[in-house]
Parts: C-alpha cells; structure tokens; sequence
C-alpha cells in the first residue's frame, strides 16, 4: 500500500473523480474525496492531515479559489504539496488570486505520467528526480504587507468551532488552528506562539492534559493559556489555576467580543 494521504477535491467532479480512480487502480493509492467548501476541506483535512492536495479546477473566480487558502493551516502543522489541475482560464485565475505560497500546476488534458512522476517524487521525500516538463511548479513571490500581529493559537476537536474562532480573530491576530492536542508540541516547536486558546473537552487528550504538558517544557510554560469552556466545567477549571495557571477562561458557547475581550485582558 502507498504511504501517502492524498486527498482529492475541487470543483470539476469529473476530473475528480477520474483521478481517484487512476490513482486506486493504476497505483494502489486510497485517496479520500471532499467537496470544494471552506467547511468541507477545513473539517476533512484538519481530521486527516494529508501529504498532497489534488484540486480539480472548473471555471474558477476569485471567490472560489479562496476556499482553498484554508490549506494554509494544514501547511503550518506537517508537510503538505498541492497540485492545481487547471486549463489556461483556471490557471491563471490561481495564480492571480491564491494565497497558497507553493503549488504544481498540472495542465488539461491531464499527463497521468506526470502526476505519477511527481508523487513518487513525494513518496521519496527528497525529490531526487527531475520534474517533468508538462508540471510546473509556481511560488507565489506576491509580497503581503502585514503588520506585526499577536499569534494565536487555537486547539479545539470541532472543525466547525476552529472556523468560527479564526473567521473572529484573523481581521486582528495571526491565527493557527489545530485539531486536538495531539499536534501541540510540533506547531509550539515551529511558531513563536503568544497565547493558546485551548478547548477543555476533547476526546483523546482533553485541556487539562494538554496544559500539563506543555508546562513540562520551560520554552512554553510562560505562554498564556486560556480555556474554552461549557458552564458545567468552569468549576474544574478553578481548581487549576493554582498548579498550572491557566490565565483564564471563555464560557462556549463564545462571541467574537468575548473572546477578544479576554485576548486583550491576556495580552494587553
């Protein structure tokens, strides 16, 4: 069995659905499928963390293509290649107006060798071989003008609540959101982190356990950390502050107002 996670998406079903089945039949790959929604991709790929993104282009706009900036955040937490399948209109059309960093575009009429030739190159890790000429890879040099923003942290094992939360904090903060706590230590290792914002119920690993590790590490320990929390647990919760000084809690479910009152209350 092949060992990398594709997942298969994009507007143009057909072409979709034809690669998932030369990607079964002729390699042995079990790619998934999800439809071309911010909600689709962000609850599929935030729960299945794939190594490459096939998006099927089909008439494209500035709008549509925007969906796929939510592949940002799988890209902040593990590897991630994208590979864009587009005619001439499409591929334009995402090179105007993505926010991705990096992707392959592929050409139609689709050169299956090419597709297979890069994958394999991404099954090695190392990309030893030469890329063919029929895919070409494109680097978004677009510079982005920011100010220097606050970095936030969201961990939560609802995709639906890390939307909301992102969709209220991003016009203000720099914003990751992870699913579960299970990924922590890997994106405290790779961002300079300003505040966690850490659901209190999760299967696997729940908040607490979550807060108890990170203070573990001296690196971490002085990062705010504030819960998100049902009424029933905001009594549990006071009894942490006195080993593991949480620096507060936000009562789910929250309001944008609420939880950038508390950020600001944190963080000044």
């Amino acid at each position: 069995m092949k060992s990398l996670k594709i997942l298969v998406t994009g507007r143009n079903r057909r072409i979709a659905s034809d690669i998932c089945e030369h990607l079964s039949n002729d390699r042995g790959y079990i790619p998934m499928k999800c439809g071309a929604s911010k909600k689709a991709l962000f609850d599929k790929a935030l729960n299945e963390y794939p190594n490459v993104v096939i998006i099927c282009t089909g008439d494209e706009n500035e709008e549509t293509i925007k969906v796929f900036d939510i592949l940002r955040e799988i890209a902040k937490v593990g590897a991630l290649e994208v590979i864009v399948i587009a005619n001439d209109h499409d591929r334009k059309a995402f090179m105007s107006n993505s926010k991705l960093e990096r992707f392959f575009l592929l050409s139609r009429p689709v050169s299956l060798l090419a597709l297979y030739q890069k994958l394999e190159e991404f099954e090695e890790k190392f990309g030893g071989n030469e890329i063919s000429l029929q895919l070409e890879e494109y680097i978004n040099d677009k510079k982005q003008i920011e100010f220097e923003r606050k970095h936030i942290l969201v961990v939560d094992d609802d995709p639906e609540q890390l939307m909301m939360i992102k969709e209220h904090l991003q016009e203000f903060y720099e914003v990751t959101v992870i699913n579960g706590g299970k990924n922590i230590l890997r994106v405290l290792k790779k961002f300079k982190v300003d505040l966690i914002l850490l659901d209190y119920m999760m299967p696997e690993m729940d908040g607490p356990s979550v807060l108890k590790l990170i203070r573990q590490y001296p690196q971490y320990e002085e990062i705010p950390v504030v819960f998100l929390t049902g009424m029933a647990e905001r009594d549990t919760i006071m009894e942490l502050f006195v080993h593991y000084k949480p620096q507060g809690y936000v009562l789910k479910p929250s309001k944008k107002s609420e939880i950038v009152a508390k950020i600001i209350d944190v963080l000044g």
